[in-house]
């Protein structure tokens, strides 16, 4: 059964599965904080639809109250278990079915199994808040199996736990001029493209938000990630086909597995 994958920007896509659809670390902000949207329109309301929201890590570019809170009542929400002692705020969500989980939990939605695994990633709320809950990547299994890695960097096992896959969803970059540790840039990527070996892959988390007043800082890092990370998995695993899509574009995947 074909899996389609439509990207919003930033970390937010839709996958859609057996008819369920799965909404990856919403973002529907025009601004947020220091950053501003500079590519791409907003998602329109028909990318709030889900049946499945996932939320990898605390950051508030990944955990962004006001876009869950625009999610329809009913819509499972699954965030790093302690999630709701470090953002208060989610508790104020009572209209979603929120559940709290960690490397290895299973949920099923409507038939379609979402596995946690782990990340490599500071998955702190602020960064100087204490440590409470796991980053986390997701694998969604129903007629595909695709993975949404979050933010992460490589790490040993990576491709052990989260197992084989049809399709990965990879950051290949992220909002400033530089990446900190526990990130994948476009090599690292392309990496992680090799020892997961997918059939496809989709470079997400790159060419949506900067900090304001930096347009002219390293601009290469806002606008290359994309064109790179395809350019070295051509390299590296060459028998994968990369997708790089613009805001808002879809790709259907057929599942071989």
């Amino acid at each position: 059964m074909p899996v389609e994958i439509t990207w919003w920007g930033h970390a937010t896509c839709t996958v859609e599965d057996s008819n369920v659809r799965v909404l990856t670390d919403p973002l529907f902000a025009r601004r947020l904080a220091h950053l501003r949207r500079r590519r791409g329109a907003l998602p329109p309301p028909e990318a709030w639809r889900a049946d499945v929201a996932l939320v990898s890590h605390l950051h508030a570019d990944h955990l962004h109250v006001p876009s869950l809170a625009r999610l329809a009542p009913g819509t499972r929400l699954l965030v790093p278990r302690g999630a709701p002692r470090a953002v208060p705020a989610l508790r104020r969500l009572r209209h979603l079915r929120l559940s709290e989980v960690a490397p290895g939990d299973e949920t099923t939605v409507d038939g379609l199994l979402v596995r946690a695994v782990s990340a490599r990633h500071d998955g702190r709320r602020l960064p100087v808040g204490p440590h409470r809950s796991p980053a986390l990547g997701y694998v969604i299994e129903g007629g595909a199996r695709t993975y949404f890695a979050g933010d992460t960097g490589l790490f040993e096992g990576m491709a052990e736990e989260v197992g084989p896959v049809d399709a990965a969803l990879l950051p290949v970059g992220g909002w400033g001029p530089y990446l900190g540790e526990g990130h994948l840039d476009a090599g690292r990527a392309a990496e992680a493209v090799r020892r997961l070996a997918p059939d496809s892959a989709v470079p997400v988390h790159y060419g949506t938000y900067w900090p304001i007043g930096m347009d002219a800082v390293r601009p290469h890092e806002f606008h290359a990630p994309g064109e790179e990370f395809v350019r070295l998995t051509a390299e590296r695993a060459p028998e994968v086909a990369v997708h790089r899509l613009g805001h808002g574009e879809s790709v259907r995947l057929k599942a071989d597995r």
